[in-house]
């Protein structure tokens, strides 16, 4: 599975864990993406559920198996798999000159 980046759009079944089946699934736009995983294979997502039209209903957190994750919309920005946003940058930082450096 890629990366999961804030704006994704993922779906959220059976196959991430078994209290989301059938009625049950989320459609969610994902918010932050938890940096530990307390069990191997499984994440906390944090993120508002979607209804049909997209339209963002309540905020949940989640707890589920990333293998079940289904990546439904990637975010615009979201950075190609495998880079971080620094990598990502397309030019390089402008450097601020410091006002002292403005003095004869």
């Amino acid at each position: 599975m890629t990366g999961l980046n804030s704006g994704d759009v993922v779906l959220i079944g059976s196959a991430c864990s078994v209290q989301f089946s059938g009625e049950r699934a989320l459609r969610l736009r994902l918010v932050s993406i938890g940096s530990v995983d307390p069990y191997d294979g499984w994440v906390w997502l944090t993120g508002y559920v979607l209804d049909a039209k997209g339209a963002a209903t309540d905020k949940r957190e989640v707890y589920v198996q990333r293998a079940g994750i289904v990546v439904e919309q990637e975010h615009p920005g979201s950075p190609p798999p495998g880079r971080n946003v620094a990598q990502a940058r397309t030019s390089p930082p402008r450097l601020r000159k410091s006002p002292q450096s403005a003095l004869p």
